[in-house]
């Protein structure tokens, strides 16, 4: 069913009269903090040691939790991606008490789309080039390894858009703008090693969190409309040395090569992966995510599929070489990446036990496939006014409509935003039920050819809004794996979209960013609001909980400050 939501103004009373005094204790808090540290000479960064930065020591089996309880230990808390906290002292009895703790307010180029990581009562947070350590119950300032913004970026990457870290041993490990893989020390800030994994004459960026499997660092790029080839790399987390790297568009005469043209085209075909990938250990497989083809629009100049662009991709995360995919958009034409979290989940699929993946695609369409396999079991179509297709073959290939953009325009929904993008989704075991934000929202798309410009992006050529008054839409989904319905969409109001995603608890609990720039907490069951927090800016990332000393925390970026949140 479709709910429509009340202003959550009144639910917020106690954020909307803090924020200003909490957000100023925030800022104070920290820069005495930052004033009383001292500089090391030469290291671009600034340390205090605490006693807690001691205790991190991150080792392979800690990456393995199977709950995600005291540690967020990775961008999406653990490997399966479902971004669900077991931690329950937050619950929809109490939630109303929740307060915000502490604000940390950072320095960077950029909105923060960073998702904390918690280890030892230590967070860490990027923002831009920058890493930062953190007390994580007061928000003190521990160390910053500073890192000025690349210069002469293009697209995506001249936002300087940072996802977050990852950590091993005592290790942090974080990606750059201009695709650059920093090894710092976790308990300093110390620079240890840094590599430059994408050939910087072309327009590489890096927006992501890196991802650790076993004892290598996993890292993709952003550029996928500016005419790059995409990847994912791995390299040894000891000494920064590549391992492996697959090229998500195959070489002339690899599987996959047929489906484009002769020819260099396949050198700037995109399929960048953009976003962290999750990771099966019994399996010993990774699955990642791909972006759209280039140029974007203009399809003329690579007829075929494009293979492995917009697709999933199954990888063996000892040698690189791919398992299987899935390719949920084939030749495509309308900036549909699919580098949404597939999320991992053991659960009955048709009252038969599944080792599924499901993963809400930004076409439009949910999908679920067997993640040992790569095998289409089901999709939902969860955009209401999509006309780009009218729905799925039995094979898992969307049967098109052929709207072919031209140089006057066609109207196309979704949009080039998508039906859904990055934001996180989240999967709650206990209610059976995965959760993701959508948008109704469709663009006019035009294309024109036009030839490839190195450092110029690769779009040929554009979208914009359609004339008159047409309606873009948020919502907030919860489905059934059980009904393979919709248990509840919860429709978003407010000034504009917010692109945050969303996780779950054992308290019975959905958290997210709404569109009215407010942190809310809503019953998972049934999705009624509960509890809001007047942020007083939008939210581009997605929230993480986190406890200490049996305490409960929620974690959030907004802006470019990071808030924390817990009971009195």
């Amino acid at each position: 069913m479709t709910r429509f939501r009340r202003s959550m103004v009144g639910l917020a009373a106690t954020g909307a009269l803090a924020i200003a005094t909490v957000a100023a204790q925030g800022r104070s808090a920290a820069k005495p903090a930052t004033k009383a540290l001292a500089a090391v000479k030469g290291s671009g960064h600034e340390s205090r040691h605490g006693t807690q930065l001691g205790l991190i020591d991150v080792q392979p089996s800690d990456l393995l939790q199977k709950t995600i309880k005291n540690n967020w230990v990775s961008y999406n808390g653990d490997y399966t991606g479902r971004r669900f906290s077991s931690l329950a002292q937050v619950t929809p009895a109490n939630v109303r008490h929740l307060a915000a703790k502490w604000v940390f307010h950072t320095q960077n180029a950029g909105v923060l789309q960073v998702t904390p990581v918690v280890v030892a009562g230590v967070m860490f947070i990027t923002g831009s080039n920058d890493a930062y350590a953190l007390d994580a119950r007061t928000g003190t300032l521990l160390w910053r390894h500073a890192r000025g913004v690349s210069p002469g970026l293009i697209d995506d990457a001249s936002g300087h858009i940072n996802r977050g870290v990852a950590v091993l041993g005592t290790r942090v490990y974080m990606e750059t703008d201009n695709a650059h893989l920093l090894c710092l020390d976790a308990r300093s800030g110390n620079l240890i090693w840094d590599v430059a994994y994408a050939d910087n004459t072309q327009s590489y960026g890096a927006t992501s969190a890196p991802l650790i499997v076993k004892d290598k660092v996993l890292v993709g790029t952003s550029g996928g409309d500016d005419g790059v080839r995409g990847f994912v790399a791995a390299f040894d987390a000891q000494t920064g040395k590549e391992v492996w790297r697959f090229w998500t568009i195959p070489a002339p005469g690899e599987k996959g090569s047929e489906t484009w043209p002769v020819g260099e085209d396949f050198l700037r075909g995109g399929g960048t992966a953009w976003m962290p990938g999750t990771y099966d250990p019994e399996l010993n497989t990774i699955y990642w995510g791909t972006g759209n083809a280039a140029p974007d629009f203009d399809g003329s100049v690579r007829p075929g599929d494009n293979l492995y662009t917009s697709s999933l991709v199954a990888l063996d995360p000892d040698t690189g070489k791919m398992k299987w995919y899935f390719q949920f958009n084939p030749h495509d034409l309308y900036d549909y990446d699919s580098v949404q979290t597939p999320v991992l989940v053991d659960a009955k699929f048709k009252n038969k036990p599944r080792k599924l993946i499901v993963t809400a695609n930004r076409n439009g369409f949910l999908y679920i496939l067997d993640r040992a396999t790569g095998e289409y079991l089901y999709s939902k179509q969860f955009m209401k006014r999509m006309n780009w297709a009218k729905g799925i073959d039995k094979n898992g290939r969307p049967i098109s409509n052929n709207l072919i953009p031209n140089a006057k325009g066609v109207l196309v929904c979704p949009g080039i935003e998508g039906a859904t993008n990055w934001y996180s989704p989240s999967y709650d075991p206990l209610a059976n039920m995965f959760y993701f934000r959508s948008l109704e929202a469709c663009d006019v798309i035009q294309a024109k050819n036009g030839p490839f410009q190195q450092g110029r992006p690769y779009y040929s050529t554009g979208a914009r809004t359609p004339p008159g008054n047409v309606p873009s839409d948020g919502y907030i989904n919860a489905f059934d794996l059980t009904k393979l319905d919709f248990a509840w969409r919860d429709k978003q109001v407010g000034e504009r979209q917010a692109w945050a995603g969303v996780m779950t608890t054992a308290g019975g609990l959905v958290a997210f960013g709404n569109d009215a720039n407010e942190f809310e907490m809503d019953d998972a069951r049934t999705g009624k609001p509960l509890w809001a927090f007047k942020l007083g800016q939008p939210m581009h990332a997605s929230p993480m909980s986190y406890g200490i000393e049996g305490k409960q925390y929620f974690a959030v970026a907004a802006g470019d400050d990071v808030f924390a949140f817990a009971l009195p």
